[in-house]
């Protein structure tokens, strides 16, 4: 599990890196767990990248609290 959360980071780091900036949040909004998102932070974080991109920050802190807050459920 935790080998594809790392190969997750890695590929939007890669797209980060190639200056994607669209893609990679199109891909921070899809991601599969809040796990993937923190390892995320900490790789851009050894990669000196974080705060090189504002809007990219901020997708990242947005889906972290969208997969946190609890579900509302609609009754049946």
């Amino acid at each position: 599990m935790s080998r594809s959360s790392s190969a997750w980071s890695d590929k939007v780091l890669a797209v980060l890196r190639s200056g994607n900036t669209t893609a990679a949040i199109a891909q921070i909004k899809v991601a599969p767990s809040v796990r993937d998102l923190r390892g995320l932070e900490k790789a851009m974080a050894a990669a000196q990248l974080s705060g090189r991109w504002k809007d990219v920050d901020v997708a990242i802190t947005e889906a972290i609290q969208a997969l946190s807050a609890p579900r509302l459920h609609r009754s049946p």
